[in-house]
């Protein structure tokens, strides 16, 4: 157990913001998880992480032993586009699943990491998904970080919170969008009847903001690249299905007809920019489109 008593300039915090300044190696979303547990009391009482913390406030820090995961290192082949001691960037293929969850316990991103990385792998997520910073959905290919070590993660995690990384996606979408650019702006949250969907303009959903650019218009598709300022799940898709313009291949939002035969929606993450942990510099990595989307940019029509 950690121990930290508050000092006059610490009066009046939030007991997250409190332990997140002390506890400078632990992220605060972590804290907030281990303050709803029970494992924080202030003067032996347990708080809400919004408690305002007072003037010698006595506050005890439980953090329980790291859990040994539970899934299995695979010997999956990763298509690794920048590597270092800190972080890896890789290219998800299309189907994959980041990581385990109900019905798929193996053959994820986090078991084909395992088996890469071995034992050097961010914690904080837990055990089952070590190394997992953010997620992109099964059927979208492209770039995805992982974190090697606690302070990458904690890094990278403060970047996405922030929305100062740079995340760029390409896709292709049913019927001609007729403005060249624009920004999409509402709140997204779950689906208050479609428990697998989200929707927009809910209620207790987030702020979710989508800038796209038109790159060319087919005779019956346009294809887009999008600009994430917010990362919330389904954001392009559900943003783009609002628009009347569903992503080709969206069995969840499109409207099921799918002439191609498609794996899910045609969407990449192609490009993502963010400070390194360690360096301070700005990276940038691209993802090369799959084939199977360069080959529909070259059908005719599409």
């Amino acid at each position: 157990m950690q121990e930290y008593q508050v000092n006059p300039e610490q009066s009046g915090e939030r007991l997250d913001k409190f332990l997140s300044e002390v506890c400078k190696d632990s992220s605060r979303s972590f804290l907030q998880k281990l303050i709803r547990e029970g494992q924080v009391l202030v003067n032996q009482k347990s708080q809400k992480s919004n408690y305002r913390v007072s003037e010698k406030d006595l506050i005890q820090l439980t953090v329980p032993p790291a859990q040994e995961p539970e899934i299995l290192p695979e010997p999956i082949p990763l298509d690794i586009l920048y590597e270092d001691a800190d972080l890896l960037v890789v290219n998800k293929p299309k189907g994959m699943v980041v990581h385990p969850s109900a019905g798929h316990s193996s053959g994820t991103l986090v078991n084909a990491v395992m088996y890469h990385c071995r034992d050097s792998l961010s914690g904080i997520n837990g055990h089952i998904r070590p190394g997992i910073v953010h997620r992109i959905d099964m059927d979208t290919t492209g770039a995805l970080i992982v974190c090697k070590n606690d302070n990458a993660h904690i890094r990278i995690a403060e970047q996405i919170k922030e929305h100062s990384v740079t995340r760029r996606y390409l896709g292709i979408v049913k019927g001609i969008v007729k403005q060249d650019t624009g920004t999409i702006e509402t709140t997204i949250g779950r689906h208050p009847v479609e428990r697998k969907k989200m929707a927009v303009n809910v209620a207790n959903g987030r702020r979710a903001v989508t800038h796209y650019q038109v790159l060319q218009r087919f005779s019956k598709h346009t294809y887009m690249e999008f600009k994430l300022e917010t990362g919330r799940t389904h954001q392009i898709r559900v943003h783009m299905a609002g628009m009347g313009h569903p992503l080709l291949g969206d069995s969840l939002y499109g409207n099921g007809k799918n002439p191609w035969h498609l794996q899910g929606q045609t969407l990449h993450a192609a490009v993502i920019g963010f400070i390194h942990p360690t360096t301070g510099a700005y990276l940038e990595v691209t993802a090369p489109l799959p084939e199977y989307f360069r080959q529909l940019l070259e059908k005719n029509p599409l």
